[in-house]
């Protein structure tokens, strides 16, 4: 597949193909994770319900430590 890099303000952009918007059931408003990899450009699609329950995690670990240390006893 290819797209072409397009002026959008003052950033550039590529749009995605309906086959990979349609094969990775996107929608507006999701949000994709970008990574370069020995100049290697890759989108990944981030699960944004995981990233709520692992955020939630993270404040209770901290709030919990202690707590949670007994408890794995």
């Amino acid at each position: 597949m290819e797209t072409k890099i397009r002026k959008i303000g003052n950033s550039l952009g590529i749009t995605l193909p309906k086959q990979v918007i349609e094969e990775l059931h996107l929608k507006d408003g999701d949000k994709l994770e970008i990574e370069t990899i020995d100049k290697v450009l890759q989108l990944k699609q981030i699960d944004s319900e995981f990233e709520d329950w692992a955020e939630a995690y993270r404040e209770l670990n901290v709030s919990y430590k202690d707590v949670l240390k007994e408890l794995a006893k």
